[in-house]
């Protein structure tokens, strides 16, 4: 590690919304939501634990984990950081929170990430950090190669956030470096399909516990 601290950020969608093209692995629509939920604790729980990992590592590097949302998820109760999201889409509340931040803490790095992440390991979240110190500005690209999982930026106001369909191409004309990073922390989940992957992949407890009840994949 290189010393530079980190804020990780991640925006959530109001409880269960979303993600309508995943609807498909579902057998029941009522349980659409649930599955999302579970996605998305996955995520987070796999960056809490990045960050207790942290806290043995020279300089720490995770400073906070704060999350864009209305309410976060119940049960991680002091362990993030909640920023109201004010509305406006995806990027405008990174923007807002990047602002936010860069008003308390303008010396800490951003980190950026998608929540549909459920194979994420925590210690991809930590080499992910360690190559973003590097580079002011740096992305991650997701497993088909056009989107972005993850955006960092070393210092706040430099965050650019153009997450969405070929977000990868112009995070990278805007600058950023392109990161290598382990396949939990590109693959994301839109559909089915990429449901399967990160199921060979190897997902956490709660989306396992989900598609413990739902159709099986392969």
């Amino acid at each position: 590690m290189t010393g530079v601290q980190w804020r990780v950020v991640i925006p959530l969608r109001a409880a269960g919304t979303g993600k309508t093209r995943l609807q498909g692995a579902t057998r029941e629509p009522a349980a659409h939501g649930q599955l999302v939920l579970a996605i998305q604790r996955d995520a987070i729980e796999a960056v809490l634990v990045a960050a207790r990992r942290s806290n043995t590592l020279p300089g720490s590097p995770i400073a906070g984990v704060h999350l864009v949302t209305e309410r976060a998820p119940d049960g991680l109760g002091q362990a993030v950081h909640v920023i109201a999201d004010n509305g406006g889409g995806l990027n405008a509340a990174l923007r807002q929170a990047a602002g936010e931040l860069a008003e308390r803490w303008p010396s800490d790095g951003v980190l950026a990430m998608v929540a549909d992440l459920p194979a994420l390991r925590p210690q991809e979240i930590l080499d992910v950090l360690d190559r973003a110190s590097n580079s002011p500005t740096a992305y991650v690209a997701d497993a088909q190669g056009s989107g972005t999982t993850m955006l960092a930026a070393r210092r706040p106001r430099d965050l650019d956030p153009q997450f969405g369909a070929g977000s990868a191409g112009r995070h990278e004309a805007s600058g950023c470096l392109a990161l290598a990073a382990g396949p939990g922390a590109r693959q994301d989940v839109d559909t089915a399909l990429d449901l399967a992957r990160c199921l060979r992949l190897g997902v956490g407890a709660n989306t396992a516990a989900m598609l413990s009840e739902l159709q099986p994949f392969g």
